[in-house]
């Protein structure tokens, strides 16, 4: 347990935004957790949970109580259709990669995506066709407000495009997800989404550990490391339209990727359409787009908060001059 005063986290957000906050504390139990909230600590205060930090934007310090989980216990439940229970604070990575180990299927697509386990759930993470959602069986979270544990089951769950019951609720902390995942030798393999079969190495047979490689080198090639340059990954979600919009749109740009939704909606790659407004690679002050991708905002150094976000109103506002079309932070933005 760790509880500290005025304390940066600047090691707590990829972006690598130097703020403090004006109190800290990490927790590796549950009861240490309980006994913080049950003591008032939160009582008329602003407060909130973090899990990685890889998917936050601090605009300026932040005047209250930030949480931290470091539970980061992982059980077999159940041996059947795998049952995993896994704690808040284990990394999400390091969760898939034990999957793939075991021949677990289910997650495998989820390769190399950073932050927490706790947070998957909060933001329904997704990538190559596959999200959350799909694996989730169940999350258990504590509410702050009344002291008591709930469980909640995938449809309580509430989940959408990188939304879920917890993003609007925050009372609620998670402290566990159980996942239900396939044995490898009857999982039907999910290689349909994007370039992915492109990015198997010819030859290889198919498995869940060649599905993971080949993510994690299209990621790599693609997406900056946080360790040498400050990003939450993908900065903006992808705008789902109607049908007809894209219809109207094609007609100006026949080459615009797309992928087709049920009722008669499409999800248009937002990094295709900041990359037509001609932001890729491109700074202001020390915030910029990412040469690789236009979806990545960067930190070249030094930059605040207040920069990133302003470089991200300009693309926003871009993209809605040229397309009609209006998109989206994915990452959390905190002021």
């Amino acid at each position: 347990m760790r509880r500290e005063q005025n304390f940066s986290l600047l090691k707590y957000n990829t972006f690598g935004i130097d703020v403090n906050c004006r109190e800290f504390f990490e927790y590796e139990e549950l009861d240490e957790l309980m006994d913080f909230v049950s003591s008032g600590a939160l009582v008329g205060k602003r407060w909130m949970h973090i899990g990685g930090g890889s998917n936050l934007l601090f605009l300026s310090d932040f005047d209250g109580v930030v949480l931290h989980s470091q539970m980061n216990q992982m059980a077999i439940v159940d041996q059947g259709d795998i049952s995993i229970s896994v704690g808040s604070g284990v990394v999400w990575d390091d969760f898939v990669d034990f999957c793939v180990a075991n021949h677990f299927a289910g997650v495998e697509n989820l390769s190399l995506i950073p932050g927490e386990v706790g947070a998957s759930a909060v933001q329904n993470i997704g990538a190559y066709g596959v999200e959350a959602k799909d694996v989730i069986l169940r999350v258990t979270a504590l509410n702050v407000e009344d002291g008591k544990i709930y469980k909640f089951s995938n449809e309580e769950c509430c989940f959408g495009y990188r939304d879920s019951f917890f993003k609007h609720h925050p009372e609620y902390i998670i402290i566990n997800v159980n996942f239900l995942l396939k044995k490898e030798s009857d999982y039907q393999y999910n290689i349909s989404y994007g370039n992915l079969q492109k990015a198997l190495q010819p030859g290889e047979a198919l498995s869940l550990a060649s599905i993971r490689n080949a993510i994690i080198n299209v990621r790599n090639s693609k997406l900056p490391d946080p360790k040498e340059i400050g990003s939450a990954g993908s900065f903006f979600k992808n705008p789902i339209v109607d049908r007809a919009v894209y219809e109207a749109l094609v007609k100006d740009y026949p080459k615009m990727p797309f992928y087709e939704l049920p009722d008669e909606k499409v999800k248009i790659p937002a990094g295709w359409l900041i990359e037509q407004c001609g932001w890729k690679g491109k700074q202001v002050g020390n915030a910029g787009v990412y040469e690789k991708q236009a979806l990545v905002l960067v930190n070249r150094g030094g930059a605040n908060g207040a920069e990133v976000w302003h470089l991200a109103e300009q693309i926003v506002a871009s993209v809605r001059e040229k397309f009609n079309i209006s998109i989206s932070p994915e990452v959390c933005v905190v002021k």
